[in-house]
């Protein structure tokens, strides 16, 4: 089976930084599995790694698609795949960084996408459902037919919510169960998580929240903007995009908008940390204000040594 290194958990935790640390030491390129990061010209608000680092270590399924242009779990898993025979084929080393599960659990456990396929009259439908009635409305038709899923997707994440539904409603299965169905998987993974204390981990968030400001954020919304994207566009209901929306409609103060975005991050994380709490197989490294990020590497860096060589 190939070795793949996956370094996944919740936002702000320092995924792409560990991921780009570890490329001093391993011939390393990078899978973003990340749903935001594919698309071009939303560089700061989803947290992409910068030119420099991208002209250091070779990433895939970054900018690659315009923010109006369809993406789909079913793709992100076929150029994934493609990807990793290219990286192997070049003797480097395939590390999948991102904080989207679900990206994650159907690349690695190799589930059948096409067992349910798009329904546009019934997405149409739950659409309507949502704008005469709310997305809660939508979101709580899961909670009988996939508690899991309702559990863990947002009522804001009306995408994903209808893909359950209409999972369920072609199959007669909840789509959460898939993951237990163990199918035979090409890959080897080694699974790295960070995890932070609740109360670090806010911090984190809300700093990079700051920078992000102050790197341009509210500037990149409005190019977006007057390059006609709109905003009811899947991508620019993203995090943090449609906050800032609402500020640039002048709905919120870009204090109470900063604010805003703070709290929906922490949400986002929470969510996140729950799914990936319940997969099976990651390791967690606890990481703190107290515990040097060279020792956090230096653990991350002996457990792929480890992994790629056979002694894991």
């Amino acid at each position: 089976m190939v070795k793949v290194i996956v370094i996944c958990g919740p936002t702000a935790t320092g995924k792409t930084k560990l991921a780009l640390d570890l490329g001093r030491y391993f011939p390393l390129e990078v899978i973003s599995a990340d749903s935001m990061q594919i698309y071009r010209y939303m560089d700061i608000g989803t947290a992409k790694p910068t030119p420099e680092e991208m002209s250091r270590i070779r990433h895939h399924l970054v900018s690659i698609k315009d923010p109006d242009e369809p993406w789909s779990v079913e793709e992100f898993k076929e150029r994934a795949s493609q990807a990793i025979e290219e990286i192997c084929g070049r003797g480097n080393i395939p590390f999948i960084v991102g904080g989207t599960g679900l990206y994650i659990r159907a690349l690695l456990s190799d589930y059948p996408l096409t067992d349910a396929p798009p329904d546009p009259e019934f997405r149409g439908a739950m659409k309507a459902l949502a704008e005469r009635e709310g997305k809660q409305a939508v979101h709580a038709l899961l909670k009988d037919k996939d508690p899991e899923a309702w559990k863990t997707l947002h009522p804001n994440d009306l995408k994903r919510v209808i893909r359950a539904l209409e999972y369920h409603r072609a199959t007669g299965r909840p789509i959460s169960a898939r993951r237990l169905e163990s199918p035979a998987s090409p890959y080897d993974p080694l699974k790295l998580a960070i995890r932070w204390d609740r109360q670090d981990l806010g911090k984190r968030i809300d700093n990079r929240v700051e920078d992000q400001f102050r790197e341009g954020f509210v500037e990149e919304v409005l190019r977006l903007r007057r390059l006609g994207f709109r905003s009811d566009l899947p991508s620019m209901q993203g995090l943090g995009y449609k906050e800032i929306g609402y500020y640039l409609d002048g709905l919120l103060s870009l204090d109470e908008t900063k604010a805003l975005i703070k709290r929906n991050t922490r949400r986002l994380a929470k969510r996140q940390f729950t799914w990936f709490s319940r997969e099976e197989g990651i390791t967690w490294m606890e990481a703190s204000q107290d515990r040097d990020w060279d020792d956090l590497l230096r653990e991350a860096a002996y457990r792929v040594h480890s992994h790629i060589s056979g002694r894991g």
